[in-house]
């Protein structure tokens, strides 16, 4: 069987006993903060285990595409481990149980996949009488075939929750796969042996106190490599050698001519290769992106990884982007999504890949130099200070320096690199000290919360509040006032000022009371804590006093339309761009907002026009702006967008823009699209790989930009003596204008130049039987200069000749030497030594070469030292 026949058997097989075939869930996990990417079978399925969904039929099966990651040091190093996979599985939720999943597993591995009894094991829990039974008594099996193995009971991996024992059927491949040790069995680590499938049996809830309790509902959970048992039906040493690999090998062999087979390193690097693709394609494909983050920095990584190991295989140049299509072939009879995909992974995957070239060459130069100190100081450790260089200065990070070094035989002091990345930390607090925002300052506010509570924010419906200073903090430290002229931060019993965070700057305004005249300059939070800085104008503020507190409204506004602005540009990115599109940071301050995305590479005018129209006609629309508190579970079902890595905490706001936009947010907002106004993109650009930035303004700011925009054409238009309107056309006239002229200054030149080569011809000088030609000319440029050259050499037949020109301030030089006298003078040394006379430089070859200069008047001096070069020769 083909690895796609295989599949499609499984699943059929099972459709046929009643289950409801799922497609495989995306990579990316949904609603699962517990996982970085879908690693098993049944993670995609854990609400239905656990009960906090109903499935939708109580007997599923599936092939689930997975990432692992814990052991990828393995990876291409062993016959079996990647980090993708395929696991196919079927799962019964309070359905079926033991009898049904051993008969139908014996079933199908016997019947469909047609493998010998004879060589399948069994292994079950030692205490697990019941499946013995089943698989004595009703399959069939010699006693002698089931093995009982303490390793057979799986828990959830906190040891408390649902679990239960499982059976594993086995493979054997033959003594010649064995250790040849005299007690080589199933239970041998070797690779005779292959585990095949994993039936789970989760029919107990473990306690916190180690009791182990049945469960109501019993379910099944089984789970059976796709790669692991294709290699056995295609009988092949390995899973790289099945269908579902190999033709990734065979194409980077397309690339090198180098022998798969030649020796094991080797054969590891097209194995990790081919793995690391097929993992980079299905992980992009299904929207994650390259970052310094989460699970982009898994895909980083394994990226980075594979080019190191096409480095060992000769390829230098970006070549991975050209295997996306290879796995895209291979596996889109079962996942025929990644067709429609394709151009966008292979974009990603080029562009990060060229990245990755540019700085790759530096850092391992760097390394080996590293390495090479150590050998020679008699140690083969790399040590900590070295590897936080390597990463805080090159860009390296500690896995990849691992990596390389372990190749070479060495060892990274792991512990000392940590102890140097917690001194940078440590810098870095103390540098906040500096400024109060650092960790005596968060005491400060932590002893505030636990002694007065935590302010109430009421911003989102009021401006204004009567309130209470209930805090005073003044360099770091609780005071009881602050007098006139001084700077400190006031905590407010109930505040209407928002605190910076989520991207969106602090509100200002001032606070209003007897005696007292008080500026707020910004709103921060510190411990949960929100506080204000302020600047007391006039009078005694003091912890204890009634106050007004006003936010100033106009900012607030201008704020809030920047907000609003960055959730349509949001949905708007992902429409126009794509579904890779993801938030990686914002600024919103009442002036400009900046929104920060995952793309692959600069936006084109057109894409950033649809975008600008786009997010237009939102606003257009006059969306109504409602915002909504639930639950983090109820908001995801509701489809808002939550951002990677982001805290949210068990009630969240969700900010919904009409029926366009929905995302999780706690910032200010209008309460309408139209009072966004005008949207207006002034600028895009790259801030890191795979990372954009646009700017952007609204509201009145937009309205000004454009003012002045047109205010600037009219401007040009009147210089150029034309109307705004014809002014594209003006300026194009102009430019052909300029350039018919520019040709004929040229040409004037030319005949400037030649009307003085009769008069130069007579400075020319016989030194020891060479014709040297050592001249000054005024006002022409290098081109003019070389052509004035080529006649003279011409004209003069045999010798050498020099010419200078001080053009504006800055020296040019053209050195020639006839063909006859090429061994004796070298116009590219002759240039060198005289241009340096001038504070410049310059080179070529022997015939013809060129220089510049900066100081016209030594001119006459560096001629001079050109006719000694030609005396000494």
């Amino acid at each position: 069987m083909t690895g796609n026949e295989l599949r499609k058997a499984f699943l059929d097989f099972f459709e046929s006993k009643g289950h409801l075939i799922l497609p495989s869930a995306s990579l990316v996990p949904k609603d699962d903060p517990t996982l970085l990417w879908i690693n098993a079978g049944m993670a995609p399925l854990k609400p239905y285990f656990d009960g906090r969904a109903v499935p939708p039929k109580r007997r599923i099966s599936t092939a689930q595409k997975c990432i692992r990651t814990n052991d990828i040091e393995n990876v291409g190093r062993t016959a079996r481990h990647h980090t993708f996979f395929e696991m196919l599985g079927n799962f019964s939720f309070g359905d079926y149980f033991k009898e049904d999943a051993i008969k139908w597993a014996w079933e199908f591995v016997t019947e469909v996949l047609e493998m010998p009894e004879e060589r399948l094991w069994v292994t079950i829990h030692p205490e697990d009488e019941e499946a013995f039974k089943i698989w004595h008594e009703q399959v069939g099996l010699s006693a002698e075939k089931i093995l009982r193995d303490e390793e057979n009971f799986w828990e959830i991996g906190t040891g408390t929750g649902p679990c239960g024992p499982c059976t594993e059927i086995h493979y054997d491949r033959g003594p010649e796969f064995g250790c040849g040790k005299p007690d080589c069995g199933v239970l041998c680590d070797c690779d005779r042996y292959l585990e095949v499938w994993n039936l789970v049996f989760t029919q107990y809830n473990q306690t916190e106190d180690g009791k182990y309790l049945p469960l109501p509902q019993k379910n099944i959970d089984t789970g059976m490599g796709l790669e692991r048992v294709a290699s056995i039906l295609q009988g092949v040493n390995s899973n790289y050698e099945t269908d579902l690999v190999k033709p990734v090998i065979d194409k980077v062999y397309e690339m090198t001519g180098i022998d798969y087979n030649k020796d094991e390193q080797v054969r590891t690097a097209y194995r990790v290769i081919a793995d690391h693709i097929r993992a980079i394609t299905f992980a992009v494909s299904d929207g994650a992106m390259p970052s310094n983050e989460g699970r982009g920095y898994v895909i980083r990584r394994i990226l980075r990884r594979a080019v190191r190991w096409g480095r060992i295989l000769g390829i230098t140049e970006p070549f991975l982007y050209k295997l996306v299509p290879v796995v895209v072939n291979m596996m889109e009879e079962g996942y025929p999504e990644l067709k429609e995909r394709e151009e966008h992974v292979v974009r990603i995957v080029q562009t990060e890949e060229e990245r990755f070239q540019e700085t790759l060459d530096q850092g391992l130069h760097i390394l080996s130099q590293m390495m090479a100190e150590q050998k020679k100081a008699g140690s083969n450790e790399i040590t900590g200070e070295q590897a936080f260089k390597l990463y805080d200065t090159y860009g390296f990070p500690l896995d990849l320096t691992q990596d390389i070094a372990q190749e070479e035989g060495f060892t990274v002091d792991v512990d000392g690199f940590k102890a140097a990345m917690e001194e940078q930390r440590e810098r870095a607090r103390a540098a906040r000290e500096e400024y109060g925002f650092g960790d005596a300052a968060a005491e400060v506010y932590k002893k505030i919360r636990e002694e007065k509570g935590i302010p109430e924010f009421s911003g989102y419906s009021s401006l204004e509040e009567e309130t209470e200073v209930i805090a005073l903090v003044k360099d770091g430290r609780l005071v009881d006032s602050l007098s006139a002229g001084e700077e400190g931060q006031v905590v407010l019993k109930k505040t209407p000022f928002y605190a910076e965070s989520g991207g969106q700057v602090g509100d200002t305004g001032r606070l209003e009371g007897e005696g007292i005249t008080v500026t707020v300059t910004n709103t921060r939070k510190l411990a949960e804590v929100n506080f204000s800085e302020v600047l007391v104008e006039d009078g005694n503020l003091r912890v204890g006093m009634k106050v007004k507190a006003v936010v100033e409204e106009v900012l607030r506004k201008d704020t809030a339309r920047n907000h609003s602005a960055t959730h349509i540009l949001h949905k708007a990115l992902k429409e126009i761009l794509g579904d890779h599109v993801n938030q990686a940071g914002s600024l919103v301050e009442p002036t400009r907002l900046r929104f920060d995305f995952t793309h692959y590479q600069a936006l084109t005018d057109d894409e950033l026009k649809a975008i600008e129209e786009k997010v237009n006609e939102e606003i257009r629309k006059n969306h109504p702006i409602e915002t909504t508190v639930t639950t983090l579970e109820k908001a995801k079902e509701m489809g808002a967008i939550a951002l990677f890595d982001e805290k949210y905490g068990s009630d969240v706001r969700v900010v919904s823009i009409g029926d366009y936009s929905m995302e999780l947010c706690g910032g200010t907002h209008l309460k309408a699209s139209g009072e966004i106004g005008l949207f207006k993109i002034v600028s895009e650009t790259g801030i890191a790989a795979g990372t954009r930035r646009i700017e952007a303004l609204t509201g009145r700011h937009a309205l000004d930009y454009v003012t002045r925009r047109e205010t600037i054409l009219k401007e040009a238009a009147e210089i150029v003596k034309a109307k705004p309107d014809e002014l594209v056309e003006r300026l194009e006239r102009l430019v052909v204008e300029i350039k018919e002229k520019d040709k004929e200054i040229d040409a004037l030149k030319q005949k400037l130049a030649g009307s003085q080569v009769d008069e130069i011809l007579n400075q020319v000088k016989e030194i020891n039987g060479v014709k040297f030609l050592g001249a000054r000319v005024e006002g022409i440029d290098a081109s003019a200069l070389r052509n004035m050259g080529d006649e003279l050499k011409q004209r003069l037949g045999s010798g050498v000749i020099v010419l200078a020109s001080d053009m504006k301030g800055k020296v040019l030089f053209v050195a020639m030497v006839t063909d006859d006298l090429t061994k004796r003078f070298h116009a590219g040394k002759i240039i060198g030594e005289v241009a340096r006379i001038t504070g410049g430089g310059g080179g070529g070859r022997p015939n013809m070469a060129q220089a510049g200069g900066k100081n016209p008047a030594k001119i006459s001096e560096a001629l001079k030292k050109a006719e000694e070069i030609v005396m000494q020769g």
